[in-house]
C-alpha cells in the first residue's frame, strides 16, 4: 500500500506558527496519516488536549476521509460555523491535503506535519521510500528496482566500492540496491542491461512547478 509518509512537526514549531492565533480548528485525515499514526483520531485528540493546556480554544475537530480529495470541501461545509469561529486551521495531513483544504477555505492554515516521502508499507509499522518522482525513470533497465531511491548515493551505473557482502556501507542492515539489481537481472537473463552506460542524471527532469495537460 502506497502512502504519503509524514511526521509531526516539533512542538516548538507548532507553537511558533500558532502564535497570536488563539482559536483553532483541528483537521486530520482518515487515510495516510491515520496509517502512520500522525493525523488520525487519536493524534487529533492528543493535539486538542495539548493545545487546550496551552490556553488555545479549540473550536472543533474533524478527521476527513481523504484530505486530498476535492469532495472534502462538502464535509468542511458541515462544520462551517466552528471553522468560522477559528483564527486558524491546524491541519494534520500531508502537504497535499493542507494545500487542498487551504484552497477551499478563506482561513489561515497551519501544517501540523512534515511530509517526508511517498512510501510503501513493507512490514507492520515500517515504511520505505519507493519513488522520489525524479522525472527520469530508468527502472526498465534495472529490473524494476529504482537505484535513485533504493541506493543511498543514488548511483545509476553500478555499486560503489563500499558494498560489502550485498549490504550498503552506509546502512549495514540495508541490502545494496545494485546487488538486488544484479540478482534480478541475472535471474531474468538480462545482465546485458547493466553494461549500458547511464548518462549523468538530469536533476531538472521536469521543470518546477510540474504541470501535465492531457490532450483530448
Amino acid at each position: 500500500m502506497i502512502r504519503s509518509v509524514t511526521q509531526q512537526k516539533p512542538e516548538q514549531e507548532i507553537d511558533r506558527l500558532l502564535k497570536g492565533l488563539d482559536r483553532v480548528f483541528i483537521i486530520g485525515c482518515g487515510t495516510c496519516v491515520t496509517l502512520t499514526h500522525t493525523g488520525g483520531e487519536p493524534e487529533v485528540s492528543a493535539m486538542k488536549e495539548t493545545l487546550t493546556q496551552k490556553g488555545k480554544l479549540i473550536t472543533g475537530t474533524l478527521v476527513v476521509p481523504v484530505a486530498c480529495d476535492n469532495l472534502t470541501g462538502e464535509m468542511l461545509k458541515e462544520f462551517g460555523k466552528q471553522i468560522d469561529q477559528a483564527d486558524a486551521l491546524l491541519i494534520m495531513t500531508c502537504a497535499f491535503g493542507v494545500q487542498n483544504i487551504a484552497s477551499q477555505l478563506k482561513k489561515m492554515v497551519i501544517p501540523g506535519l512534515n511530509t517526508l516521502f511517498i512510501g510503501k508499507e513493507t512490514a507492520f509499522g515500517e515504511f520505505n521510500e519507493i519513488c522520489t518522482q525524479c522525472g527520469t525513470c530508468i527502472i526498465g533497465e534495472t529490473g524494476g528496482i529504482c537505484p535513485v531511491t533504493s541506493c543511498h548515493k543514488g548511483l545509476v551505473n553500478g555499486p560503489c566500492g563500499g558494498t560489502d557482502n550485498g549490504k550498503c556501507e552506509i546502512d549495514k542492515n540495508k541490502d545494496c540496491a545494485w546487488t538486488l539489481i544484479y540478482n534480478r537481472l541475472k535471474e531474468l537473463g538480462r545482465l546485458d542491461c547493466m553494461r549500458k552506460y547511464q548518462p549523468p542524471r538530469n536533476h531538472l527532469g521536469e521543470p518546477t512547478p510540474g504541470k501535465l495537460r492531457i490532450e483530448n
